[in-house]
């Protein structure tokens, strides 16, 4: 197991990856159920050259779909969400709902859905702060609401209900 740390606007990204090299998380400091560096896990950034680099492109506003190898262990269920927030293309939104739509739950399974994408290990990379309230409002987001704001305008989505001071300007670091 392996872990690296990469410097970017939203602060320092901590990244894991399995003994494969794989992928596993990607968290930011204060994250809501955040992965933390386990016994065992050596520091080691080779592992993580394709991740730095096109998280430095996306940051950059040059990179807008991520092709990294990763893995992420979840049940049936959160599985079949974590795939419909794969399917929310860069610079669009999709309510809990959609997303409860793509991966064949019900409407009334919106709240599960949300603790599933609560749980995404993979932020950024899967891209859970794309995914805003039925009436277009915010919601929550592991990472912090002030990322989330960052991380929608990086894109170029206008983020209804951000405070002022909360935007980022496209391509700034």
């Amino acid at each position: 197991m392996y872990f690296t740390d990469v410097d970017s606007p939203l602060g320092p990204l901590l990244l894991t990856a399995g003994p494969d090299g794989v992928l596993t998380s990607l968290s930011v400091p204060g994250q809501k159920g955040g992965r933390t560096v386990r016994d065992g896990q050596r520091r080691d950034p080779g592992p993580f050259r394709a991740a730095k680099e096109q998280l430095a492109a996306y940051f950059a506003a040059d990179l807008k779909e991520f092709r990294l190898e990763t893995r992420a262990e979840g049940t049936p269920f959160r599985m079949r969400v974590w795939a419909a927030l794969d399917s929310v293309p860069y610079g669009a939104t999709a309510t809990y709902g959609e997303i409860a739509a793509r991966a064949g739950a019900s409407r009334a399974a919106v709240r599960a859905v949300g603790g599933a994408i609560g749980a995404n290990p993979l932020l950024i990379v899967r891209p859970c702060h794309r995914v805003i309230g039925a009436d277009g409002s915010l919601t929550g987001y592991a990472g912090g609401l002030e990322r989330k704001v960052r991380l929608l305008t990086l894109e170029g989505v206008e983020a209804a209900g951000a405070p002022a001071g909360m935007l980022m300007e496209p391509g700034s670091r």
